[in-house]
């Protein structure tokens, strides 16, 4: 078999396709699922919109997954908590089941699931037979505002 020489520029090229590494996949310019809702900064023209898509996914979930009372009671919207934690499960599940992802999604969704359980029971514990109101933490007049002044002012690196 007589095999031809390379030329310099033949081996250029090869050397530097195989520098380049392999080609870097083309993924979306916009961001796999939906942004997640900032419940603090939302504002009222938004509100409803992510109320009710939350209130419908979380309806939802609770059917598909059989979960008890305990771990998402009716009243789950009157508790920040709840309101977090299946906030952000509902946009881990929009984005585990998004069309780009690339097949991991649905079993990170459920193993993630798995350690969210134990936060919503928690979260919801005391609303079994109804809602008990919960009295919210407040910050008014807890924090000693000289103190605070001056503990700011240093760095505290050491």
């Amino acid at each position: 078999m007589n095999e031809r020489e390379m030329t310099p520029e033949e081996i250029e090229a090869m050397v530097a396709a195989q520098l380049a590494g392999p080609p870097i996949l083309d993924h979306p310019a916009e961001p796999t699922g939906v942004p997640p809702i900032d419940w603090r900064h939302l504002s009222p023209a938004d509100a409803r919109a992510a109320w009710t898509s939350l209130r419908e996914w979380v309806e939802w979930f609770t059917v598909r997954y059989d979960l008890p009372i305990s771990l998402v009671p009716p009243c789950w919207w009157k508790h920040g908590e709840l309101v977090e934690e299946l906030s952000a499960l509902h946009i881990l599940h929009q984005a585990s089941f998004d069309s780009n992802d690339t097949g991991f999604g649905p079993i990170g969704w459920h193993e993630r699931l798995a350690q969210a359980k134990g936060r919503l029971q928690r979260a919801g514990s005391g609303c079994t037979s109804g809602h008990d109101e919960l009295k919210p933490r407040s910050w008014a007049g807890a924090t000693d505002e000289a103190e605070w002044d001056a503990w700011i002012d240093q760095s505290h690196a050491s």
